[in-house]
């Protein structure tokens, strides 16, 4: 898989996977995000044409070139990027944390390298948005609209994603084991294990599922959700299955997925359940409550509230 790298960055791909414990995602995120990164670097300083990148050999790198790398050939990437790709502030901020992580391995770990170029290269700054959600009757709408021949299974599905805030790939990781009783194991960012409770909507929707859910010849005993073909359901099946629940449900299917489902839970928590910041950071499996508090935004019905009771709306 990493005979179109440089030795150097399979080895960091090999200590974030076995010393670090990053998913598989994450090292696949790390492998794509430097061989681009280097392959534009490498077209960059030795001026060729940066039409094709994808067409440049970086396998020849060796240790004096990243030597030669500064934070001024950093920022041109960066430009490139934003010039080229139109990469958002979140797409590039990911990108400059792979260099920073591959950087301080070479340096600290490999020791190969005596300066860090991506000492002084800050994160993009990103800007806060209210995050799209559902409204409680919306979210009623969604689970109404479901039915077929694997209504349950979708039921379940789309049931975890509104009540436990899951991410997508949690969701499909799930196997049978992780229920017990009333809780529910998952394996989060990180590998970082977290314990939540099935409320009655969730149990009650598993164990209907479990009731009709297939045993024979599966590709995939351990998974929890199956697919149509007997194996582990995908991220692509889910994602096709929310889209399709969302179109039934009269909502704008480009504009609610899975990860907006993730959004509608933390939202309806907060403002129905009147669940505590520091719980639905646990809840959500956030390792900074910064992140957690993109979710205490208010909605216009607060504002509107709020404005009329301030106490000069009467005079």
């Amino acid at each position: 898989m990493y005979d179109d790298i440089p030795k150097y960055i399979e080895n960091f791909l090999m200590y974030m996977r076995n010393i670090q414990n990053r998913s598989k995602t994450t090292i696949r995120e790390y492998y794509y995000d430097l061989r681009f990164a280097f392959r534009f670097l490498k077209a960059h300083k030795n001026n060729l044409s940066k039409e094709n990148l994808n067409e440049i050999n970086i396998s020849d790198l060796d240790i004096s070139f990243l030597k030669s790398i500064s934070l001024n050939d950093l920022y041109n990437y960066l430009d490139f990027l934003s010039t080229n790709y139109n990469d958002k502030p979140t797409t590039r901020s990911r990108k400059v944390s792979a260099l920073k992580s591959f950087f301080n391995y070479m340096c600290f770990k490999e020791k190969a390298l005596d300066k860090n170029p991506t000492v002084e290269l800050e994160m993009p700054k990103l800007g806060k948005r209210i995050p799209k959600y559902l409204t409680l009757d919306e979210s009623k709408t969604l689970l109404n609209s479901i039915e077929g021949k694997f209504e349950k299974r979708d039921y379940a599905i789309i049931t975890l994603f509104l009540n436990c805030g899951l991410r997508l790939s949690e969701l499909v990781n799930i196997n049978i084991k992780d229920i017990k009783n009333n809780t529910l194991s998952i394996i989060g960012k990180g590998n970082k294990e977290r314990i939540l409770y099935l409320n009655n909507a969730c149990t009650k929707a598993i164990n209907e599922y479990l009731a009709v859910r297939p045993h024979d010849n599966l590709k995939d005993r351990d998974a929890l959700f199956i697919s149509n073909f007997g194996g582990r359901i995908s991220r692509r099946m889910v994602e096709m299955i929310v889209k399709k629940y969302i179109s039934l449900a009269g909502l704008d299917p480009k504009k609610y997925t899975p990860h907006k489902l993730r959004h509608t839970a933390a939202t309806l928590m907060l403002k129905h359940g009147k669940v505590d910041i520091r719980s639905l950071q646990q809840v959500l499996g956030h390792e900074s409550i910064s992140t957690t508090e993109i979710y205490t935004h208010v909605d216009s019905e607060q504002i509107k509230n709020a404005l009329e009771n301030n106490p000069l709306n009467n005079i």
